[in-house]
């Protein structure tokens, strides 16, 4: 091949490289692969106790460890959202189970089906702003390509799009009604654009023929005004049912679609109330719908009262409004933790979005600049699709800002008006993008692609990020939950099972399908009532000095055995701490000159708490050793780097140690 055709041969492989939609399916696939082969790394605890730890005490009647926003008195969290997700997989996984066991021995009920099912329903959904991120930018004639492939390398796409919050499904609704409002946006400006055309026209017309022909040309153009009416509103009070924060994001883009048109000769303010009012009553029967489930399930309606027509404030209870009450009182935030009004914008953006948050933040400053300025025709204009983009990610973020609780989690919906606005900054595209309507040419970005660099870098900090909250942080925990629950099916029928974690999130017990030993069960042959003996105990630490957790299985051990004495229960006591505390425990168990010995039972790889790091430096072993301090010394210099590592390596780990009484 002569140099001139190799040229022109990979030009136009690099052409048809940039423009295949090949890297976003094969990032795409790895988002479902991963969820399939589970991220074993733990976010934070909400991912189970908000959803499947609930639904899954529900479906299969085990012992789970339900949360107080679902209490019976004072409910904060709408059940149907969950259930939908999380629910109907788990049915399935309920019906299916014993047919599958029986003709082919299957075992659908295992902690690792259990773990995946629900994550894939949100996998699934995750791809429902992918799509919308696609339509949006097919509806405005912008490069698909470059945001697709953005969005879908993105570690909050990767982990918090696969894990069951109830942010991810916010994130979802909120794509949802970002496409349909681009959509009437659109369709509205060229329907408005035809209608003004034709109105001049038959102002214009000389003979009455011309103007019935234009009278019935405008009278046949297609309805925009009440467009989607009936879908936003649905979706709207699903969001805030969901998570009530979802007002927030949806609040820039309902506006954007109530004044559609507004300033033409077309539309007044008149069809702005108007369609206020339709979306209010259209959003009423999906908003008395989720009242009355949650109403059923809390137990404050019956059927009986529904058919007496008894219904009223004492038997209906309206979950977002609980929620609000709830977080309206800084007092009551204070227990999940106050942080600064400027968290989410200086710290939790950065840390989801890196260079990409980073250029939003700058685009934020220099829009507050162009308005100090007074440069009003350089900001986005107000009927764009920009503008929509524009406050879609800066208005809900500073709505949550007011209040002092503040988790990176929370922002995960502005990902794809982020994207859709400055992914382009990040990759080599055009330096502008721009799309012919009618002749008129519209440029919706500021110029200039950032180059590889900020690409190097997006990439980087995605995949360190996605290692350390995908299989890093915590992520011992699913594998400790794994082992107990395979511990419970083969230990002996008299004994039970202690375990005490420190420094570690909470155990979703779910995945250990105990026997629901809270339930009262009727026996027919005593006529009384009765309830299962427990099997497993836990006890969460928390973040308690390792003495506190000294005392605790001390205690534990003192009760295990007086019932071994008196009812003759056998009994294990674990503890499980992270690895990089194995040292200090050593330390407090020998300080207090306990009356247990402890044995490593196991340690689960890879596990970091953020409660307690790895440490970077060692003590110096030589005075310790019975050796000549020189050849002590020598020996550290040879394998000082082996050794060095082979400790910090140990420390990524949970270890599970199991306790035993030391015989008198």
């Amino acid at each position: 091949m002569h140099k001139n055709e190799e040229t022109n041969f990979n030009v136009m492989f690099t052409s048809k490289l940039d423009h295949s939609l090949a890297p976003y399916w094969l990032w795409a696939g790895l988002r479902i692969l991963f969820t399939v082969w589970p991220q074993s790394g733990y976010i934070h605890p909400d991912e189970f106790f908000q959803s499947v730890e609930v639904i899954a005490g529900d479906v299969f009647d085990i012992e789970v460890a339900r949360p107080w926003e679902f209490n019976t008195t004072f409910p904060l969290r709408s059940i149907a959202l969950p259930y939908l997700t999380a629910g109907i997989p788990l049915i399935l996984i309920k019906i299916l189970s014993p047919f599958l066991l029986l003709w082919f021995n299957w075992n659908l009920k295992t902690s690792y089906v259990l773990l995946i099912t629900p994550r894939l329903v949100t996998c699934m959904l995750s791809f429902v702003s992918d799509y919308c991120l696609y339509k949006i930018c097919k509806v405005y004639g912008q490069n698909y390509r470059t945001r697709l492939i953005t969005f879908a390398t993105s570690y909050v796409v990767l982990v918090y799009g696969t894990r069951t919050f109830s942010n991810t499904i916010e994130m979802t609704f909120t794509s949802l009604l970002l496409y349909f409002v681009a959509d009437c946006m659109a369709h509205s400006d060229q329907v408005i654009q035809q209608e003004e055309f034709l109105s001049d026209k038959y102002k214009e017309a000389d003979t009455p023929v011309e103007r019935v022909k234009l009278y019935k040309i405008r009278s046949s153009l297609p309805s925009h005004s009440l467009s989607r009416c009936f879908a936003l509103a649905s979706i709207t009070v699903l969001g805030t049912f969901n998570r009530p924060t979802f007002i927030a994001f949806a609040f820039p883009p309902i506006f954007f679609w109530l004044q559609r048109g507004l300033g033409s000769k077309i539309i007044s303010l008149h069809d702005f109330h108007l369609r206020m009012l339709l979306f209010i009553l259209s959003g009423v029967p999906t908003a008395v719908f989720l009242i009355m489930i949650d109403s059923f399930y809390y137990g404050y309606l019956t059927m009986g009262e529904i058919a007496m027509m008894k219904l009223g404030p004492d038997n209906l209870v309206v979950t977002p409004v609980n929620f609000i009450k709830y977080n309206m009182n800084s007092s009551n935030l204070a227990h999940h933790g106050l942080h600064p009004r400027y968290v989410h914008f200086l710290v939790n953006i950065p840390l989801l979005y890196n260079v990409l948050g980073v250029v939003g933040i700058t685009a934020f400053l220099r829009i507050i600049y162009r308005g100090i300025c007074k440069r009003w025709s350089d900001l986005p204009r107000v009927q764009s699709i920009v503008g929509l983009m524009t406050l879609s990610f800066l208005i809900p973020i500073g709505l949550l800002s007011l209040f002092p609780h503040q988790e990176a989690r929370f922002l995960i919906p502005v990902t794809v008006p982020l994207v859709f606005l400055y992914a382009q900054r990040i990759r080599h595209i055009p330096s502008t993008e721009c799309r012919q309507e009618q002749g008129k040419t519209n440029f919706f970005f500021v110029k200039g692609s950032q180059g590889s660099f900020l690409l190097s870098l997006w990439y980087f900090f995605n995949i360190l990020m996605f290692g350390f909250f995908g299989f890093l942080h915590q992520g011992g925990v699913y594998n400790l939950a794994n082992h107990f629950s395979e511990e419970l099916t083969i230990k002996p029928r008299l004994t039970t099972i202690h375990l005490v974690t420190s420094h570690i999130y909470s155990m979703p017990l779910f995945l250990l399908q105990l026997r629901n030993s809270k339930r009262p069960l009727f026996s027919k042959q005593t006529g009384q009532r009765y309830r299962l003996a427990r099997s497993f105990y836990s006890y969460e630490m928390g973040s308690d000095s390792l003495e506190n957790v000294h005392h605790k299985l001390v205690s534990i051990l003192k009760s295990c055995e007086e019932s071994q004495t008196e009812k003759k229960l056998d009994y294990r006591l674990f503890v499980a701490v992270p690895a990089s505390l194995l040292e200090n425990f050593d330390k407090t168990v020998v300080n207090f000159n306990s009356s247990f010995s402890y044995s490593v039972s196991k340690v689960f790889y890879p596990h970091v708490s953020t409660e307690a790091l790895p440490t970077l430096s060692f003590e110096d072993e030589c005075h310790l050793e019975n050796m000549n301090v020189r050849f002590c010394k020598a020996k550290q210099i040879y394998l000082a780097p082996l050794q060095y590592f082979s400790k910090l390596a140990h420390q990524f780990g949970l270890a599970l140690l199991e306790m035993h009484k030391l015989a008198l």
